[in-house]
């Protein structure tokens, strides 16, 4: 009998649907909750157990017996129906988790679908209102310290308050220049938010966090909500489905490099990269308010490009690259061969690719940023 249905749990875990993990699509699961009827991944099925068994019950394809009413249960129902009853109504401001994904956003996702059930009952989808308010803690700017504050979202913006009571906010952030990630490793925060936008010509990022991981996801969905929301009306010709990538973007690759200056002579200097899409950061740290100094990358047919070495004449370190620019050529090391081959490949792959009308915005912060710093420095020599 249980040679049998071993033999039945391992051809239905072969059939379309069920050959990867009903909650992040990773392949093959090896496990399933027999009482939901799913087959789930290692790192799905544990964040299952934490449910209690009283939402689901977890067992291992081929570790664990299966009797006749558990195999009956698989075959009755499996991922695709189960999809349908759990996935219902899943907003289109809602991010669905792929595997690797940070663990609070699986987790979360997990929790919405089976323990609170939001996409059967929409009335508890909180976050697609148009107000969020409430407390988060947030790093201080030149210090790792983190501050309760006040922050509202509302009217298309989001304005944080050094001050419970205080009646101006500290900052008013429009979502339309709002970049929001989820940075859990870096901050050392399994919950913790990555706020960037623009401020004065240059990105400022922000550090927040929650002691909740489904308050840092309502908050990181009800910004994405609102987004939404306001790109359908922007550009009405357009479904949700061709608005969503835009809404809030991971990094493409971050870490360690190190850098020359523009002189041939100027020496490494160690500094955290960020590409974040078209725009290449470079800071001191990586908790860093403000980049030292920002790239934009454009495409590849006009004069900008990316190659291993250093140039003729420049001092050569470690694992050396090339950026080409219409303005200079960076020159920039990596520590190992790996890593060069993957900022390379990374860069690369924006470099190829065509730009959009909002694009072109980029570009002119940063070069305007630029060019104001080269005057501040230029009325500093003056002055001296």
């Amino acid at each position: 009998m249980t040679d049998r249905n071993s033999r039945r749990i391992a051809d239905l875990v072969k059939l379309a649907g069920n050959c990867e993990c009903a909650d992040c699509g990773y392949q093959p699961p090896e496990w399933a909750s027999y009482n939901i009827g799913v087959f789930l991944c290692t790192t799905c099925a544990a964040w299952h157990r934490r449910l209690g068994s009283h939402i689901s019950k977890v067992k291992s394809l081929t570790l664990d017996k299966w009797d006749d009413e558990q195999v009956e249960m698989m075959e009755t129902i499996g991922n695709v129906s189960a999809k349908e009853k759990y996935e219902q109504h899943v907003p289109a401001c809602y991010r669905i988790p792929r595997a690797g994904d940070p663990s609070v956003l699986l987790e979360q996702w997990i929790r919405a679908k089976y323990e609170r059930q939001e996409f059967i009952e929409v009335d508890k989808q909180t976050y697609v209102r148009s107000y969020l308010e409430g407390t988060l803690m947030k790093r201080a700017r030149d210090e790792n310290k983190y501050f309760p504050r006040k922050f509202v979202l509302a009217d298309n913006a989001l304005k944080y308050f050094s001050k419970e009571n205080a009646k101006e906010p500290k900052a008013t952030i429009n979502l339309s220049e709002l970049n929001v990630c989820l940075a859990p490793n870096k901050m050392n925060q399994e919950n913790g938010l990555q706020l960037s936008y623009m401020c004065e010509g240059s990105t400022r990022h922000i550090y927040v966090y929650h002691e909740s991981g489904e308050t840092i996801i309502h908050w990181y969905t009800a910004i994405r909500s609102i987004k939404l929301n306001w790109l359908m009306v922007a550009y009405p010709s357009a479904s949700a489905e061709e608005l969503v990538p835009y809404l809030t973007t991971d990094f493409v690759i971050e870490g360690w490099l190190s850098k020359t200056g523009p002189s041939e002579r100027d020496a490494y200097r160690k500094r955290w990269f960020i590409l974040d899409d078209r725009k290449l950061m470079y800071h001191e740290g990586p908790m860093d308010a403000y980049p030292r100094g920002e790239i934009f990358l454009g495409h590849k047919d006009d004069n900008y490009s990316i190659k291993e070495g250093a140039p003729r004449g420049c001092k050569d370190q470690d694992f050396s690259f090339s950026l080409t620019t219409p303005e200079r050529t960076y020159v920039m090391s990596a520590p190992t061969s790996d890593e060069r081959a993957r900022w390379i490949q990374a860069i690369n792959t924006v470099l190829e690719r065509v730009l959009r009308p909002q694009d072109n915005q980029s570009k002119m912060a940063i070069s305007e940023n630029r060019k104001s710093a080269r005057n501040s420095r230029h009325s500093w020599l003056s002055f001296l």
